[in-house]
């Protein structure tokens, strides 16, 4: 019997560690629990190294300049020179008028003031011609003079009699008064053309400020681009009349575009202007990064902009995340490269590590400013056909 229990094969439980099954299932748990804590030290290390200097939203456009097209002058429109997505260069004719009535008025305004040159010019021949008169009425009373002592001196010898003295001394006074006479016309002519010239006579310069508003209104007739861009939003017709500053078409300059995105407000703390700025447009997606720049922040938030802002002192209020447009400038030569358009979404990323600046502009903060020299030429022809008719008359 103790030899059969000595020699009995012994039954062992098996070990945890070794099972086949319960190994497998609780190695990738493991491998799991592991890779998750590295993901968390990852994110803990980025958040403390970089993440907590972003501040990030997909709340975001491209915007940029809406340059309308409008006429100065009413009239019917009879040709027009681009149509929606055309590129025009700025100054390109967009929209001409019939011209018929300005051209009309402008050949009566040339012509009064080849009249008037004329007529200055007689003012002036009639100042000359009144100093001659002048000259000639000094000379009688001279003469006048000269009789009269001739008179005296005969008369005490009984050669004339004292008749003749009397009549000479009319004729002094006679010579006087044309003296004075003539004197006072030559001062009414001068007051005509003193200190002046024919160029630079009040009547001439009237006549010709008629001259240059005619030949303003004609050219006018002609509606230029007053920027470079692609053509949008064209709303006008051949044969449609038209009045001032009705809007005919929209040029949008896509060279000069920026980014507004919308933080919320509690994003804003650390957002300063000149920070720089990344940006992903959903058009090419993660292969193109633009670069941008945080240039300054709206003055209010969307809501309090809009056509009915919030009254919530009328009832019952909830509160409502608000969000604050802030501008980024892009980069023009990445631009170039890869064209954008208006209201293309943006994801934007600002990195807020520097935070010296200012959030706000403040007193003299560099503004945005825009100018057009389209219209700036409009007189210069203007004047040189001024400059011809008056020395063509004079």
């Amino acid at each position: 019997m103790n030899a059969v229990v000595a020699n009995a094969p012994v039954n062992e439980s098996p070990s945890p560690i070794n099972s086949g099954p319960a190994h497998r299932l609780r190695r990738p748990q493991a491998a799991g629990a592991a890779m998750l804590a590295l993901c968390v030290v990852g994110a803990a290390i980025y958040w403390a190294a970089a993440g907590r200097y972003r501040e990030s939203t997909e709340d975001a456009y491209v915007d940029g300049n809406v340059v309308s097209v409008t006429s100065q002058v009413s009239g019917v429109v009879t040709a027009i020179g681009a149509d929606n997505t055309d590129f025009v260069d700025a100054g390109t004719i967009m929209v001409k008028l019939d011209d018929i009535d300005a051209s009309l008025a402008l050949s009566r305004a040339e012509a009064q003031l080849a009249r008037t040159v004329r007529q200055v010019r007689v003012q002036y021949a009639m100042a000359e011609q009144a100093r001659a008169n002048l000259e000639l009425r000094r000379v009688e009373l001279g003469k006048a003079k000269a009789d009269l002592i001739r008179r005296q001196a005969l008369v005490a010898s009984g050669a004339i009699s004292g008749e003749e003295v009397k009549h000479a001394e009319e004729a002094i006074r006679t010579a006087t008064a044309g003296l004075g006479v003539a004197s006072q016309q030559l001062a009414g002519s001068e007051a005509l053309i003193d200190r002046t010239s024919i160029a630079s006579h009040p009547e001439v310069l009237t006549a010709a400020s008629q001259v240059r508003d005619a030949y303003v209104a004609a050219y006018r007739t002609a509606v230029p681009a007053p920027v470079t861009g692609l053509v949008t939003k064209r709303n006008v017709q051949v044969g449609q009349k038209i009045n001032p500053g009705m809007p005919l078409m929209s040029v949008v300059p896509l060279d000069h575009l920026w980014v507004n995105a919308n933080f919320k407000e509690s994003q804003l703390r650390h957002i300063r202007m000149g920070q720089p700025v990344t940006l992903i447009a959903d058009v090419y997606g993660s292969d193109v990064v633009y670069r941008g720049t945080v240039v300054g922040q709206d003055a209010g938030t969307g809501s309090a902009f809009s056509l009915l802002p919030a009254q919530n002192a009328t009832g019952n209020w909830i509160k409502v995340v608000q969000r604050v447009p802030i501008r980024i400038a892009l980069d023009s030569q990445q631009i170039a490269q890869h064209p954008l358009q208006l209201g293309l979404s943006m994801k934007v990323s600002v990195d807020t590590g520097q935070r010296h600046g200012s959030r706000l502009m403040t007193h003299g903060s560099p503004g945005h400013g825009y100018q057009t020299d389209v219209f700036a030429h409009e007189l210069a022809s203007a004047d040189a056909l001024v400059d011809k008719i008056i020395a063509t008359n004079q």
